[in-house]
């Protein structure tokens, strides 16, 4: 360098301090984000979690609505149960039920005109029955006297007093596929009653009081869902015995 020419500057750059480049290398790698197999491995287990818990609603709605479903089911086939066993044991109420035992002025004992059944004896998907309605008995059985239950189309029909026939079960939530009715009855005799024993061989005598009794069965589906279906029964004892037969 010639002498009275200045040296040119030169720049310093200050020493960087100790593990500033591990530092921002490792920046970079926290910033690179998923990789591809990382993304797919993350949305097929958040798949199967959603199907899962999917699943798990689906199978928890389907079980409440069956329920609600049998629920009504049951619900409608007790409602009318219940009502036909109420107006069954009504069937044969007669005002002047104590005039079966006491003589009238002919000597002869009085007959309940309410007693019949419509069937007797054989099952039937369709019965019936009388009852008197009379405030004072007349010992006739009057048009609005006469009651009665049947199946027709898949729907439990009643007859009140001898009027139309209405629905008792309603059709949009039951199908009714079984309505039987089956009598029973058993006989207590009342030979004891009578003042002079009953001749040999006689066929009325003695009287016998039949004790009636009804068993009902309904079976149904719902009219929502086919596969639910249920059945019930009961026993119905009918209040007002029957008197057949006399003293001699």
């Amino acid at each position: 360098m010639r002498a009275g020419t200045a040296e040119p500057c030169r720049r310093v750059r200050a020493p960087r301090p100790r593990g500033a480049a591990s530092h921002r290398a490792r920046a970079r790698s926290s910033q690179r984000g998923l990789s591809l197999v990382e993304l797919m491995v993350s949305a097929a287990v958040s798949l199967a979690v959603v199907a899962a818990g999917s699943t798990v609603l689906a199978g928890s709605f389907h079980e409440g609505r069956a329920l609600r479903t049998e629920t009504r089911l049951l619900q409608e086939l007790r409602s009318a149960g219940d009502v036909i066993g109420r107006d069954l044991r009504r069937a044969g109420y007669w005002g002047d039920a104590t005039g079966s035992l006491a003589l009238h002025a002919t000597g002869a004992p009085a007959s309940n005109p309410y007693t019949e059944l419509v069937p007797a004896a054989a099952a039937s998907d369709a019965i019936a029955f009388r009852l008197s309605r009379d405030s004072h008995e007349n010992n006739h059985v009057d048009p609005d006297e006469q009651y009665g239950f049947r199946l027709r189309h898949g729907v439990i029909e009643i007859q009140l007093g001898g009027s139309s026939w209405q629905a008792l079960t309603d059709s949009s939530a039951v199908v009714v596929s079984t309505f039987r009715i089956t009598p029973a009855s058993g006989e207590i005799s009342l030979e004891a009653y009578c003042a002079e024993p009953c001749a040999a061989g006689s066929t009325t005598c003695p009287p016998r009081q039949q004790v009636r009794s009804l068993d009902v069965t309904i079976g149904a589906r719902s009219s929502l869902d086919p596969r639910v279906t249920r059945t019930v029964q009961t026993r119905v004892r009918l209040r007002n015995d029957r008197i057949v037969g006399a003293c001699s």
